[in-house]
């Protein structure tokens, strides 16, 4: 892959191995589809499925899936922390557990994710002048990465946040995000996503085995080689 601002992005599992994966996975998982979509309608009323805008490879903007977990509501936040009153009964199970993440598949199966890759962020978060943000967006965003696999509590840490939960998120947290794919991108290969993946699907099944850092521990996000500019 060319260098990106000095920085040589490598690629990570080619994409006809994603497709076919993501596609495989919505045929084997469509059961588990039905009895999420059954338990969703049945808690509150909304759409299923709860679609946003997101920013994708070169800064292209794409309609994310998810799994709808919260009541539908005017508010303009767009971070959510532990407790927040928007989540509904059967919400707080399927994010605790990530399967609200599974429309992401069909994501994949359309190009707008990579099964391992940068989370994707929404426009009003996204400064496409800002370098790593340049660096970051240079490749497709993914349904998994190594910060968000040591970040799984993220909405505990910004439930300990005292005043502006999204403030903390912009200065604090977003650049320790940016600052870890890099490095990630920096080091990639089929391999190391095929290890993330796998490391992924054991956190979920086994969140005890990888506890996640809290706030006196955010530096765990990245390694100690430094981000040029």
């Amino acid at each position: 892959m060319k260098p990106m601002n000095g920085v040589i992005l490598k690629r990570g599992i080619p994409r006809p191995l994603e497709f076919m994966t993501a596609l495989l996975g919505l045929l084997i998982l469509a059961p588990l589809f039905l009895s999420i979509l059954i338990a969703i309608r049945c808690s509150s009323s909304g759409p299923i499925l709860f679609r946003q805008k997101r920013v994708g490879r070169r800064g292209n903007l794409f309609t994310l899936l998810k799994f709808r977990s919260m009541v539908l509501s005017d508010q303009a936040l767009q971070v959510t922390a532990r407790g927040d009153s928007r989540i509904t009964s059967i919400g707080k199970f399927i994010r605790k557990t990530k399967l609200d993440e599974l429309p992401e598949l069909w994501n994949i199966v359309k190009g707008d994710l990579s099964l391992v890759g940068p989370r994707p962020e929404v426009p009003r978060y996204v400064d496409l002048n800002e370098p790593l943000w340049q660096r970051t967006l240079a490749v497709r965003p993914g349904l998994t990465d190594p910060v968000t696999l040591k970040l799984r509590n993220e909405e505990e840490l910004l439930a300990q946040v005292e005043g502006n939960p999204e403030g903390f998120y912009l200065n604090i947290l977003q650049p320790l995000k940016l600052k870890g794919y890099i490095e990630y991108l920096e080091n990639r290969s089929a391999w190391t996503d095929v290890e993330i993946l796998w490391k992924s699907v054991l956190a979920v099944i086994l969140p005890r085995r990888t506890p996640p850092p809290g706030l006196d521990k955010l530096d765990l996000l990245t390694g100690k080689k430094p981000i040029p500019e």
